[in-house]
Order: C-alpha cells, then sequence, then structure tokens
C-alpha cells in the first residue's frame, strides 16, 4: 500500500468525521460569523490546537468574504489550500552531503527503529551511511540498532553501555570524515524533555558535531510518537528551545486517530514535518507529502 494509502486508511474516521460535521454544518448555517465559529470547533474536535484553529478559520473567513462565497465546495477547497500552506510554512531542508542528522525525542516514541528506517532510506539512494549508537544509557538500545544497521547494510560506531554519549559521537564523526561518508545518523538516549541534565547532554553532543565537524551539514530531528496528538506539540516546543529543531520525523501515523495537531507543529513551531512512519517495516518511511496528508484529513 502506498504512503497515501496508509496516511488515507488511518485517518479515515478523521476525514468522515469533518467531513459529516461539515455537511451538517453548511446544511444548517448560511455562512457567517456563526458558521466560522462552528468551523473552529470542527477543527478543534479533530485535535488542531485553538490557535492554529482560530488562525486558520481567520484565513479562510477573510478569503471568503474578500471573494463574496458562499459555495461550500469552493469553502472547502479554501480550507484544504489554507491547511496545506500551514504544513508548508516552514520549508524541509534539502539535504546536504556529507551531513549528520541528529534524532532526539523522549522515550518510547521509535528512535532507534527510525534511525533504521532513514539509514535504509539514505542507503536506497546509494548514499554512505554510518549510525552512531550515543544512546549509552541502555545496552539494548545498543543492541537494537545494531539490528537495525544490519538490516540497512549500514556501518555502526558503537562503545560500551555507559560510556559518554558525546564520546560515541566524537567517534563517528572522526571516522565518517576520514571514509568520507555521507551520512551519520545519531541516536540518542529517550529523555523526559523535563530533565535538565539530559537535555544538557543533548546540547553537549550539539557542540561536539559542531566543532568537530563543521564542513558537514548538520541537522537536528525530533521523532514524535502521533498518537500523543497535542502532547506532542508541547515535546517539540521543549526540545526546540534546547537543540533549534530542524524537522520532525513522525511515527505510528498509521496507528493514529486524528492528527490535526500536526498542523499546529508546522504552525505554531514553524517546524516541518519531514519523515513519516507508517508501519514496522524497514522501507515503511515516506517523506512527508503535505498535500497527501491533508486529503486524508478532511
Amino acid at each position: 500500500m502506498s504512503f497515501f494509502g496508509k496516511i488515507r486508511d488511518a485517518l479515515k474516521k478523521t476525514k468522515d468525521s469533518v467531513a459529516h460535521k461539515m455537511r451538517q454544518l453548511f446544511l444548517k448555517n448560511k455562512i457567517g460569523n456563526e458558521f466560522y465559529d462552528e468551523l473552529e470547533e470542527i477543527l478543534i474536535s479533530a485535535d488542531v490546537s485553538v490557535r492554529t484553529a482560530e488562525d486558520v478559520v481567520e484565513q479562510v473567513k477573510e478569503e471568503a468574504i474578500g471573494n463574496k462565497v458562499k459555495d461550500e465546495s469552493f469553502v472547502t477547497d479554501l480550507l484544504k489550500d489554507i491547511l496545506e500552506d500551514t504544513l508548508n510554512e516552514a520549508p524541509v531542508p534539502e539535504f546536504k552531503f556529507p551531513c549528520v542528522i541528529m534524532f532526539v525525542g523522549v522515550n518510547g516514541v521509535g528512535k532507534t527503529t527510525t534511525i533504521g528506517k532513514v539509514a535504509n532510506y539514505f542507503a536506497r539512494q546509494k548514499k554512505s551511511v554510518t549510525v552512531a549508537a550515543a544512546d549509552t544509557f541502555r545496552a539494548a538500545a545498543i543492541d537494537q540498532l545494531g539490528v537495525w544497521a544490519e538490516r540497512a547494510k549500514v556501518r555502526i560506531v558503537k562503545h560500551e553501555e555507559g560510556s559518554d554519549p558525546s564520546a560515541v559521537v566524537f567517534d563517528a564523526v572522526s571516522s565518517a570524515k576520514a571514509k568520507g561518508t555521507d551520512v551519520v545518523l545519531v541516536d540518542t538516549a529517550g529523555r523526559l524533555h523535563v530533565k535538565e541534565n539530559l537535555m544538557n547532554e543533548l546540547k553537549k553532543m550539539d557542540r561536539v558535531v559542531s566543532r568537530e565537524y563543521p564542513e558537514a551539514a548538520f541537522y537536528k530531528f525530533l521523532v514524535l510518537d502521533a498518537t500523543t496528538g497535542q502532547n506532542a506539540v508541547n515535546q517539540a516546543r521543549v526540545f526546540d528551545e534546547a537543540v533549534d529543531l530542524d524537522g520532525i520525523v513522525l511515527t505510528k501515523l498509521d496507528g493514529t486517530a486524528k492528527g490535526g495537531f500536526v498542523f499546529s507543529l508546522c504552525g505554531e513551531l514553524n517546524v516541518p514535518v519531514v519523515f513519516a512512519g507508517v508501519g514496522e517495516k524497514v522501507d515503511d518511511l515516506e517523506l512527508f507529502d503535505a498535500e497527501q496528508f491533508v486529503e486524508g484529513f478532511i
């Protein structure tokens, strides 16, 4: 099944609910203030944040009034366009090589699995890849990353459990420079975003990459579990303040019931969604497609 097919299936309940509520809204209300208030409520019910819903509906209202439009299909298409524009507010980074991508996030979001999938993504593009097992707090994480590296047929740099994560990063970028590696993917320990010492450790790894490999493009991606909904926006805000995020990878997007929070991520934080995971297999990862996501949502 294609990426769009999986997203469409995942968001089917949301799409059916939103479409039904909008049909009822058009039947019940002429397009006026009450109509727009209810449209806002429909978006919020689909997990769009209040702030983003207000902003989107205000844009719809201005455009519709400006064109003196009271047609259902026009307003629906207009809403889709504005939602797509919201997703595209933050430009997706264009990968330049050599590059280092550091993956951050809280426990249990699927960081290690995601790195395996991203390694496979670049390997399929004939790029040389090294993964750095900088989650040294759990031996299982190092072993798991090793399994994914083997599946993707890429190199892994690892130390013993309990080692300094920054030392792993140092060795990985040193090795990449020596071997002319295209891509270094850095795994990090899952951390509660309220733990200051762990966030400081991320900043230290950030400094190691910037100092030791300044010629490489450096991206910091937050891995988010799509099933956490609006809480994902709060996580993203804290990590963005700590390491200045360049992008987001959504995992378990095929398991989410709503998905509206994705508009809030892009619209409020100005951080783009780069990849989306839609399954358990090594190739169940795609570049995020804003147009297809909106079509699956409404």
